[in-house]
C-alpha cells in the first residue's frame, strides 16, 4: 500500500477521532506527530527488535512523574506512515492499525510496558 502524505494524515485524523472519548483528554496533553520512517536513534530507543517500529512513545509516563515535574517539552507519539503502509493493505486496515499504534504509544503515557499491551491486543 502506499499514499500520499495528505492521505496518510486524514487517515491519522479519522483515526485520532476513533479514540475512545475517555482516553482523548490525555491526547490533549500530547503532541501527535507523523514521519516517514523511524531514524536509527528512535529505533534504537524503541527495542524493535527487527520488527516494524508504526509509532513511538516520547515523554515521561505518569507514574514517573514527580512532584519535581516541570519545563518539560510535551509528550509526543509519532506515528510512522511507510511502516503502516507496509503493515496495511487497505486504506480502513490503516486507519485501524493507526488508531491501535495511538491507543500503544497513549498506553506507554499511563506507565504500560510493551508485555502488557501486547496481551491486551495493542
Amino acid at each position: 500500500m502506499h499514499i500520499s502524505d495528505d492521505d496518510f494524515d486524514a487517515a491519522v485524523e479519522e483515526a485520532l477521532a476513533s479514540v475512545p472519548p475517555r482516553f482523548q483528554q490525555a491526547l490533549d496533553n500530547i503532541a501527535i506527530v507523523t514521519a516517514k520512517e523511524p531514524t536509527a536513534a528512535q529505533l534504537s530507543e524503541a527495542h524493535t527488535h527487527g520488527g516494524e517500529l508504526l509509532g513511538l512513545y516520547q515523554g515521561v509516563p505518569l507514574p514517573r512523574r514527580t512532584t519535581a515535574y516541570a519545563g518539560v517539552l510535551p509528550d509526543k507519539i509519532t506515528i510512522f506512515q511507510e511502516p503502516h503502509e507496509r503493515v496495511c493493505n487497505t486504506r480502513e486496515q490503516l486507519v485501524d492499525q493507526i488508531r491501535v499504534t495511538v491507543l500503544h504509544e497513549l498506553g506507554h503515557y499511563f506507565g504500560f510496558d510493551d508485555a502488557y499491551l501486547h496481551s491486551h491486543g495493542y
